[in-house]
Order: structure tokens, then C-alpha cells, then sequence
């Protein structure tokens, strides 16, 4: 029979166990709300493979242009509900290309990219004059329907704010197989290092010249550096689609993660206007 004495001391050594165990977890929810934050600034230094620890929006450099490397991380305890409908039938292309398109754009006219996505139709004016070799670049691939069936993979809701999509792969690795240049980095609309919501700029690795086919869309302002090309405004019916999909969260529950919505891209389109 256990005594008094031993069941007193059996029941705070259980509480000093329980009262460890949640240090422990305190001190790993705090390194990795510190590395989210950390990243998120661009303060961490390039050469991981991380998502973030590289800069703020890139790719690792292995595979195809214009991709990232996604960190897995543990699933949130509770999920929001999914505001989205079913993707429609189909998968993503594997095509790639090995160098960038002919210019076959009109720099002179006005173009609009549509993104008819499971959460709603988010239409986006790009900026022909300001960036051409993108413009031309999503002209092409949304031609051939490289977007089309692919998920967008990340959402940030920490530090900065943005939809990230435009990998077939859906892991943050994909690309088209060429890079194109950099443009419009002293755009009048980036102040103080801020993307302003409704961008849609390019991702890349973090060296110049090194964007793909990996886009983000800027749902709340962000502060970056000016390094990543600039080339569309999200409308104001896009908007509310965005806020819809950053209102679901992400999975990780750490800022910086998968969408909780299921964001596929049906179809994308360019349009000379």
C-alpha cells in the first residue's frame, strides 16, 4: 500500500514533469515564431534551403527557375474551414522550356491575366510598359497552360502578407526551366520598402535575373526589399478573393505555411485589352 508520504512525493514529481514539458514547448514555439519573424524580414542570411532562411521569396537553385524550397512543418491543431470549391478535372503540366520565350507582347498595350481559381476569379492588370519580359513570360506559359490544375502552396500571415503560387509541382521547387530579368524595382508604388496589397510581384532566388514562373500576390503591406519584380495590380473583386484565403490561415499555425483553403489555379489567362 503506497503511503502518504509516497503518494505526495509521486505527485510532485508529476508536476514537475508536466511543469518541463511545457517549457519545452514554450522554448520550441518561441524559436519558431523567431525564425518566421526573422525570415520574414530577410535578416537571415542566403545559402539555406529553408523556406525563408534564404531571403523572403526564393527558390533554391537546384531544379527550375524561378522555385523555392518549402519547409515542412507540424499541422495546426485546429483548421479553419476550407472556403473553396473542388478543383476542376485535371493536372498540372510538366513541360519545361529551356530558354525564355520570343517577345511576341505589344509593350504598348494593356494586358490582364484572369486566375479562375477554386475560391474565386482574381483578375489581375499587368504592367506591359513597366516589365515586358514577364508580361511576355506569363503570356507564354499561361498559353500553354503551365498554370493551369496547380495549387498555390504557401500563404504568410506573419511579417509579411502574400499568396505565393505558380509552381506545378505544388512543393515550391517548380519552375519553367528558364529565368528571366528583373524589372520595374523602382516602381512609384514601392515606398519605403513596402509592397502595397494588391501586388502581384515575382519570387526568385535571391540573385539577380533569377525569377521563373513563381509569383505572390500581396493581400495586406508588406515590407521587403525592392528585389522582386513588380509586373500586376490584383482588382478589387481579387482582393476580397485573397482575403477570403488568408481569412482560412495557414497550416502550420507559425505564419508561414501551406493555405488551409484549397487554392487551385482552373485555369489562367492573359488578355491584350
Amino acid at each position: 500500500m503506497v503511503s502518504q508520504e509516497q503518494r505526495r512525493r509521486q505527485l510532485a514529481r508529476e508536476k514537475f514533469l508536466r511543469q518541463q514539458q511545457r517549457r519545452t514547448d514554450a522554448r520550441r514555439k518561441s524559436r519558431m515564431r523567431n525564425a518566421v519573424i526573422a525570415s520574414a524580414l530577410g535578416v537571415v542570411l542566403i545559402g539555406s534551403l529553408a523556406l525563408y532562411t534564404t531571403g523572403v521569396l526564393k527558390d533554391d537553385g537546384k531544379t527550375n527557375a524561378g522555385a523555392e524550397v518549402t519547409e515542412s512543418a507540424q499541422p495546426s491543431p485546429s483548421k479553419a474551414p476550407d472556403p473553396c470549391d473542388k478543383p476542376a478535372a485535371g493536372k498540372p503540366g510538366t513541360e519545361t522550356w529551356k530558354k525564355e520565350p520570343a517577345m511576341t507582347i505589344d509593350k504598348s498595350a494593356d494586358y490582364t491575366m484572369k486566375l479562375a481559381t477554386t475560391c474565386g476569379d482574381i483578375d489581375i492588370a499587368l504592367k506591359a510598359s513597366a516589365a515586358p519580359h514577364t508580361v511576355n513570360s506569363f503570356s507564354f506559359l499561361a498559353g500553354k497552360g503551365y498554370f493551369d490544375h496547380t495549387k498555390c502552396h504557401r500563404l504568410t500571415t506573419n511579417g509579411i502578407y502574400v499568396l505565393q503560387c505558380g509552381d506545378p509541382t505544388g512543393s515550391g521547387s517548380g519552375g519553367p526551366g528558364y529565368t528571366i530579368p528583373d524589372e520595374n524595382l523602382k516602381d512609384k508604388s514601392l515606398k519605403d520598402n513596402i509592397y502595397p496589397a494588391g501586388t502581384v510581384a515575382m519570387a526568385n532566388t535571391g540573385q539577380p535575373g533569377s525569377g521563373g514562373s513563381q509569383f505572390f500576390l500581396v493581400y495586406q503591406d508588406s515590407q521587403l526589399p525592392p528585389s522582386y519584380t513588380p509586373f500586376g495590380t490584383v482588382s478589387e473583386s481579387g482582393m476580397a478573393v485573397l482575403k477570403k484565403i488568408a481569412d482560412a490561415g495557414e497550416s502550420t499555425g507559425a505564419g508561414d505555411g501551406a493555405p488551409n483553403a484549397t487554392v487551385v489555379l482552373n485555369k489562367a489567362t492573359v488578355t491584350k485589352s
